[in-house]
């Protein structure tokens, strides 16, 4: 049984998709005017899981993300030029060029964290002709209204819209500013723009289409409804984004979808928790905003990054610092250092007790469980270092873990098999003298005999003798 927590029922519910196999998974993308951040790391890693998860449990998944590429305010209720402009000016380049920058910066941070690219990448800027027809479906229905600055949807119009995730309509007036709550056409304050008109404040608004109501670009919502709907149909399996999402731009979402099809628009809402940086929200302001690079430039492995994700559950707000990445990064460096030992090990599969057995297939019935409680990573994971401490034959040990991994994503099937060792500990051996080993056993195994003693010289240069052994190198320091 797989149980999600569902945030608009506010309870496990178990999981069971439209139409089975087949899942439609849709996950709120980046708005591409900064670079990505190791806060949207947390929240892709977080639905590359899911998408994993629901792989693992036998359902094909078709994954949707939009890329918020079109220059508009975040919501109708900022002030001041767009964020994409903002980017511009900032590097110095067109609004096209800032949005085609900072998307290929996103995808390239979420390769690094070994993140599957979604089956469909949808730009908002590529699909402007859906989010029009979306828009005039509203209108003829009556759910939206036309004015001089813009198409507002009728939140009044949307029964229930005050009620979404458990808020009430007058608190979302609370994050609406005072010139929007006494705005001249707008009927009420929490009415959200689906289309802005090249007038006014926008008049010269650079990103601009035109359209049946008059030359101007969409507001943010609206995009997420129109491609959401073109790919996965009008009601979807499952929409996840940020908890920020869940006081404005999912209700917005509900209303504008709901309101032009008449069908539930989705079935289960995932929202994940924000991260801190040293017990503070990320911020410009506050300087502290750390990226992807960031981690790299620092002599992190990226995957210490995804590691380190995993040691809270997915709803719950983690906390940032570096000492507790290095923890991260120094149990990733244990498990890896496990798994080549555990590889180097593996011989002819025997024939397994029934003792055996049953431990393998328990290990697997834990980690699946632990999966299917909600996508409880941090349990799972200890799952992980039960079957590393396991006294199971290397083999199963090996498949295990490579099983695992296909949900983990810590690439531990790339991982080269380590020399047996007699006589210091592996953890001992600097990494360069195992790299030096692998490649001197690689030329032995192809008779490259000569080649092979060059690289042993090259070892002893560097402080470590290599005694070849049944049991394979062993090693004693000279230094």
């Amino acid at each position: 049984m797989f149980m999600l927590y569902n945030s608009l029922t506010k309870k496990l519910d178990e999981f069971v998709p439209l139409q089975p196999p087949k899942v439609g998974l849709y996950t709120c993308g980046m708005t591409v005017y900064d670079y990505a951040h190791i806060g949207h790391g947390r929240k892709y890693v977080g639905d590359d899981i899911l998408r994993r998860v629901l792989t693992r449990f036998g359902y094909e998944v078709t994954h949707v993300q939009n890329v918020t590429d079109v220059g508009h305010l975040v919501s109708d209720a900022d002030e001041g030029e767009d964020k994409l402009e903002k980017g511009a000016k900032k590097i110095g380049k067109t609004v096209w060029e800032v949005a085609e920058f900072f998307t290929k910066n996103f995808y390239d941070s979420m390769d690094q964290l070994n993140i599957l690219r979604p089956t469909v990448i949808g730009k908002a800027t590529e699909h402007i002709p859906e989010q029009i027809a979306l828009i005039k479906k509203l209108l003829a229905k009556g759910m939206a209204y036309d004015t001089p600055e813009a198409v507002y949807f009728d939140v009044t119009k949307f029964d229930g819209y005050g009620s979404l995730f458990g808020q009430k309509l007058e608190e979302k007036n609370v994050a609406v500013r005072e010139h929007v709550k006494t705005g001249e056409h707008k009927k009420h304050p929490a009415d959200f723009a689906l289309w802005f008109k090249r007038v006014g404040r926008f008049e010269d608004h650079v990103m601009h289409w035109e359209s049946l109501f008059g030359d101007g670009f969409p507001g943010w919502h609206i995009e997420c409804s129109a491609m959401a709907m073109k790919y996965l149909g009008d009601t979807i399996d499952i929409h996840t984004g940020g908890t920020e999402h869940m006081a404005v731009h999912h209700p917005n979402e509900i209303a504008q979808s709901e309101g032009a099809t008449g069908k539930q628009f989705v079935r289960y809402w995932i929202h994940h928790g924000h991260l801190m940086i040293d017990g503070a929200k990320m911020s410009k302001s506050l300087g502290n905003i750390v990226s992807v690079d960031d981690v790299v430039k620092k002599g992190f492995d990226p995957l210490a990054l995804r590691y380190f994700y995993f040691t809270a559950h997915y709803k719950k707000p983690m906390n940032f610092t570096w000492e507790a990445l290095g923890g991260a990064a120094k149990a990733l460096k244990e498990l890896k250092e496990h798994v080549s030992s555990i590889k180097s090990h593996v011989s002819e599969r025997t024939t397994l007790s029934s003792d055996k057995l049953k431990k393998v297939d328990a290990y697997r019935e834990k980690f699946d469980e632990a999966l299917g409680n909600d996508l409880n990573i941090p349990q799972a994971l200890a799952v992980v270092w039960e079957v590393v401490k396991s006294n199971i034959p290397s083999q199963d040990k090996y498949d295990l873990l490579i099983d695992f991994d296909e949900v983990l994503g810590l690439e531990l099937s790339a991982i080269n098999d380590l020399p047996r060792n007699s006589g210091q500990e592996l953890s001992a051996i600097p990494e360069e003298i195992k790299n030096l080993t692998q490649k001197r056993e690689a030329l032995r195994k192809e008779k490259k005999f000569a080649e092979a003693d060059t690289v042993r010289k090259q070892i002893e240069e560097k402080g470590y003798m290599v005694e070849d052994t049944p049991e394979g190198p062993r090693f004693t320091s000279v230094s």
